[in-house]
């Protein structure tokens, strides 16, 4: 079972059980000081029965409940923003059989301070039994208002991944002016795994041209990839996407998270934007929006562009809405060109996690003596040049380093990630 602030999560009935979920929404319950609290669930077969449960520990702590049924992630977020809180019932990209709970408060994610609290046992104030009422979202109606109409009927295809994103994005989509098709729209007989970064997107990139673009979700509809002329679109390229799109609206204060392309910095900066960095992570990205009242941003690993004013989370529906109000535009081509002219290599290096300290602060002196620009918050990120960065930092969660780097020639990125990641070996072999 991984415990972040990004939720719980497990494979459900092995390492998560009924027990935990029943633990952790307990706890949750004596932080919803609005004692109200907007639940809802993605499309794994395990979803309906911990949606029940859920529920009824919720009323049985005196917390009333608005059932969004099955829906997308950021559905919920939106909605917990009227009623004080949410739970998300999602593993988001990790396999069917995994199952968890994404907490919300206040319209956004648990932070770090709040994670222990979930996790240990709270005390629950006894009062009265909560009701349940089920509810429908204006999620559709409100993203409308922001992406306005589509022009000339662009042609789009949804790749559903049999997920909860079916009904909003398209929805959504034909709204705002799209001719939409949609494939794989259930679990059963999907085409692809469930995690688009990943996965690649084989049906989708055959059935896409010239004329028409794909969108594809994860299971919980917060992911979204682009694939545009048959060519599926790395996660950084997607996000660059949405973020060259809330430039054209306006909005001209950034977060990024520290792996985020540079292209994508420089892009921002060339239309008169700042850009603050942030540790990796989606949490991450959010608590520095809120602290420096930014307007847009996210990480570029998972594509996840979220804007704060309409959601505290990565908003992969409203994105492939954005996105298409822009398929018309002449500068479109333009724009993605300059994206893809950059290179993104992502890694992974197994390593047992008590040794993954001192290996970064070994890393942290070579690089210190090799390299000029140094940054530390994360791990360690030395800046090469201005369009090349390598990033080493460990994970929270698993026994594993992660390695990403970049930069405009593909030789170099390699070249770098290979030099990186071998480092990395070497100095696990020496001091394990």
């Amino acid at each position: 079972m991984k415990k972040t602030i990004s939720g719980i999560r497990g494979i459900f009935g092995d390492d998560l059980n009924l027990k935990d979920i029943i633990k952790f929404t307990n706890n949750f319950s004596s932080l919803i000081k609005s004692q109200k609290c907007v639940v809802g669930r993605d499309t794994r077969p395990s979803g309906k029965i911990i949606q029940e449960t859920i529920s009824a520990v919720l009323m049985k702590n005196g917390i009333d409940v608005f059932d969004l049924g099955m829906v997308p992630t950021p559905v919920v977020f939106r909605e917990s923003r009227k009623y004080g809180a949410g739970i998300v019932i999602s593993s988001s990209h990790n396999p069917v059989e995994w199952n968890g709970m994404k907490f919300i408060l206040e319209g956004r994610g648990i932070n770090e301070k709040e994670l222990p609290k979930i996790i240990n046992q709270q005390e629950i104030l006894k009062s009265k039994i909560g009701k349940i009422k089920k509810i429908e979202s204006t999620y559709v109606e409100d993203a409308r208002k922001i992406i306005g109409n589509v022009e000339n009927s662009p042609k789009v295809v949804i790749d559903n991944g049999g997920g909860a994103a079916k009904d909003f994005a398209v929805n959504l989509l034909k709204n705002i002016g799209c001719n939409v098709k949609i494939i794989n729209e259930e679990l059963l007989g999907c085409s692809r795994g469930p995690d688009p970064t990943s996965d690649e997107l084989k049906e989708l990139s055959n059935i896409t041209n010239n004329n028409s673009i794909g969108f594809a979700f994860d299971l919980d509809g917060d992911r979204l990839v682009v694939v545009s002329k048959g060519k599926k679109q790395t996660p950084d390229v997607t996000l660059g996407l949405g973020v060259a799109r809330s430039l054209e609206l306006g909005y001209k204060k950034f977060v990024l998270s520290l792996d985020t392309s540079v292209s994508i910095e420089k892009f921002i900066k060339e239309k008169g934007g700042t850009v603050v960095r942030s540790k990796v992570g989606e949490a991450n990205v959010i608590e520095d929006m809120i602290k420096n009242n930014a307007q847009a941003g996210g990480e570029g690993s998972s594509a996840g562009f979220i804007l704060p004013e309409f959601n505290h989370c990565r908003e992969g529906i409203l994105t492939s809405g954005l996105i298409s109000s822009m398929l018309e535009n002449s500068k479109f081509s333009e724009i993605l060109n300059y994206m893809e002219s950059y290179f993104q290599i992502r890694k992974k290096v197994e390593v047992d996690s008590k040794y993954h300290d001192k290996i970064i602060e070994n890393i942290k002196k070579e690089f210190t003596k090799k390299y000029s620009e140094i940054d530390t918050r994360d791990g360690i990120k030395a800046i090469i040049d201005e369009n090349t960065w390598i990033l080493i930092r460990k994970s929270n969660t698993e026994d594993i380093i992660r390695v990403s780097g970049e930069s405009n020639d593909k030789e170099k990125c390699e070249m770098i990630i290979n030099n990186s990641t071998e480092m990395v070996k070497e100095y696990y072999d020496k001091i394990k």
